[in-house]
């Protein structure tokens, strides 16, 4: 009894009050300052909506974002021949009309954008047969035209392979489509025999002139052509070597022919 009538009796001094007060003070300063410290480094309140990016281009939105405090980073490109090169497919956050989600300021924005262009690894040919580089362009969706260079050691193996005129190593990223340049060795070049004209013809009718010749390599080319009936219909306006009467190339040279669907005899006769 005697010592809870000393702790009442000290708790109800003024030294005991005093630093009780002081106590308290400096814990609603602490508390105080943690939560202002707090709302302003988190932001706290802020509700910044996010806009409808979808079906805009990628190069439309900085302004508007850098306006919201936003910013915004290209996560991935999606090939889709459909739209129009950067094109906004995805983006994460979703906007705020239809997640009813508010950010706050300096939040990214990711997007996931479109591109017309879907690309393939160059694959490494030198040194292999001309029928099989030329198969390994065609299934990776790969246009290619030859050309032979003398050799007495690689007859009939690639030599060098050439994209938009620069070597292309095996690995690099092209687009599908891109026409590849094949060096061919060749070392059995035979008697020369004149071009045969094949101006105005289908590309079905001059394989076959050149089949009865039977010396000469045939490589169309007939970039408007998706189906079959297209490459029947389309008619050859020029040809590579082109023809000139009496002009002669060595026997085996490959002549390539350029087809059009839309095809106008301009040749003048006199």
């Amino acid at each position: 009894m005697a010592f809870l009538k000393k702790l009442k009796a000290f708790i109800f001094t003024k030294y005991f009050l005093k630093q009780l007060g002081l106590v308290i003070l400096a814990y609603i300063l602490i508390v105080g300052i943690t939560i202002f410290y707090l709302d302003s480094f988190t932001n706290h309140g802020q509700k910044i909506q996010v806009p409808n990016l979808i079906g805009r281009n990628v190069s439309t939105i900085q302004t508007e974002l850098e306006e919201l405090d936003l910013q915004f980073e290209v996560l991935d490109s999606i090939y889709d021949p459909s739209k129009t090169e950067g094109t906004i497919l995805d983006q994460d956050p979703a906007a705020t009309i239809f997640s009813k989600v508010f950010v706050k300021e300096g939040r990214v924005v990711r997007v996931r954008v479109s591109k017309k262009s879907r690309l393939v690894e160059m694959p490494s040919l030198v040194d292999k047969s001309q029928r099989f580089a030329e198969s390994i362009l065609k299934n990776r969706g790969l246009k290619y035209k030859i050309q032979y260079k003398p050799s007495n050691e690689a007859n009939g193996a690639v030599l060098a392979q050439f994209c938009n005129g620069r070597n292309v190593a095996e690995g690099v990223k092209i687009a599908i489509g891109s026409t590849i340049t094949l060096v061919v060795g060749r070392n059995d070049v035979g008697e020369p025999m004149e071009i045969p004209n094949l101006y105005g013809l289908t590309i079905y009718e001059a394989k076959d002139r050149l089949a009865t010749l039977g010396s000469f390599g045939f490589l169309p080319v007939c970039d408007a052509c998706i189906t079959q009936a297209d490459s029947m219909a389309a008619r050859i306006n020029s040809q590579s070597p082109e023809y000139i009467e009496g002009i002669l190339i060595p026997a085996g040279s490959t002549i390539t022919v350029y087809a059009t669907m839309n095809f106008v005899d301009d040749v003048q006769v006199p």
